[in-house]
């Protein structure tokens, strides 16, 4: 029969080995269940002499007890330590400054138009919207450009569709025909209806146009529209107008030059034309190697558009402009591709 002190020898040096309480559950297992080590020792205590049996059935308990009072000592202990370093895991300094959070940046465009806006206010104009969706009346028509007009051919439009036909082929009036806006000069309409003269007011937001894309155009951008009209207006006053905007946006004298053009809804009609910054006029991609960039179209108002609105042309007069907002902006930051304002990329965004 094994002797009980060897037992108990053994038993001690195996506890202090035990470093998990899965171990010590196995240590315990393995000592007092029903199978264990001591378990079958006091099972065969039924073969030996009354003596012997008094004297190793003695033996057995105080193991037993001792050994119950290592484990749940050694139960304690490791309790005690693994509390202390779940602990220590999930302690926090609160001294270390926190995770910087990555703020968002407000992209170019809109910098560029909150200033434009601004500049426009401060000279005495009002900042009016309109829907980008717009009818054929708004877009075309009330702006002195009839179906068969020539001049249509200068705006590449997305037709909508509607009852399942394509807008262009539809049998509907004109005026009920839905587009997407190819500028913003229907915001100009649908004030002049609501507003008698004298007005001015800038008209921003986003524009569509069916073409291809390059470095300085795309399917989409946006324009800054503007409309005067009061007595006695005059090219002077939208020149004066001009190149303070120029010089104010800028910060700088900057040269302009006014060119003559064409435009259905003002007569007579010109290009203003801005020295190119990004190349200081020697030619690059986004002149188009002109060393100058097309900045806006204007002219005075024409008669038939204050008739569409009601508006008496022999008693009002004013002039209309369009900025491009897109080469507002990439001439300000010195960017020379316009697809990188819709490009997502977060390198260039970070910019700004």
């Amino acid at each position: 029969m094994v002797e009980i002190k060897d037992v108990k020898k053994i038993a001690e040096e195996e506890i202090r080995l035990v470093n998990t309480i899965e171990k010590l559950e196995n240590f315990e297992n393995k000592y007092l269940s029903k199978k264990g080590i001591l378990t079958r020792i006091l099972r065969s205590l039924k073969k030996l002499n009354p003596e012997e049996r008094k004297k190793v059935g003695k033996e057995a308990n105080e193991l037993k007890e001792f050994l119950k009072k290592e484990i749940d000592f050694r139960r304690k202990q490791l309790k005690e330590r693994d509390v202390e370093e779940k602990e220590k895991k999930e302690w926090i300094d609160i001294t270390i400054p926190a995770k910087k959070i990555e703020r968002g940046h407000i992209h170019p465009i809109t910098l560029i138009r909150t200033q434009i806006e601004d500049i426009f206010q401060k000279m005495g104009f009002s900042i009016v919207e309109g829907p980008e969706i717009e009818n054929e009346w708004y877009n075309f028509d009330a702006l002195n450009i009839p179906k068969e007009h020539p001049a249509r051919d200068m705006w590449d439009t997305f037709w909508l569709r509607q009852n399942g036909l394509k807008m262009q082929n539809s049998k509907l009036k004109m005026n009920q025909r839905l587009l997407l806006r190819t500028h913003t000069s229907p915001v100009q309409i649908r004030y002049m209806e609501k507003h008698k003269p004298p007005i001015r007011i800038i008209a921003p937001g986003r524009i569509f146009r069916y073409e291809a894309t390059d470095a300085s155009h795309e399917i989409n951008f946006y324009q800054v529209e503007g409309l005067m009209i009061d007595r006695n207006i005059s090219i002077a006053n939208f020149k004066f107008i001009m190149e303070e905007f120029f010089k104010e946006f800028f910060g700088k004298e900057t040269k302009i030059r006014l060119r003559p053009s064409f435009f259905p809804f003002t007569e007579p009609s010109f290009e203003i034309d801005v020295k190119c910054s990004i190349c200081n006029g020697k030619g690059c991609s986004v002149c188009s190697y002109r060393g100058w960039i097309e900045m806006a179209g204007a002219g005075m108002v024409h008669p038939n558009v204050l008739k569409a609105v009601k508006i008496n042309s022999e008693e009002w007069q004013g002039f209309a402009f369009g900025l491009g907002l897109d080469r507002l902006t990439m001439m300000k930051y010195k960017i020379n591709d316009i697809r990188l304002f819709y490009s997502g990329d977060l390198r260039f965004l970070k910019q700004f």
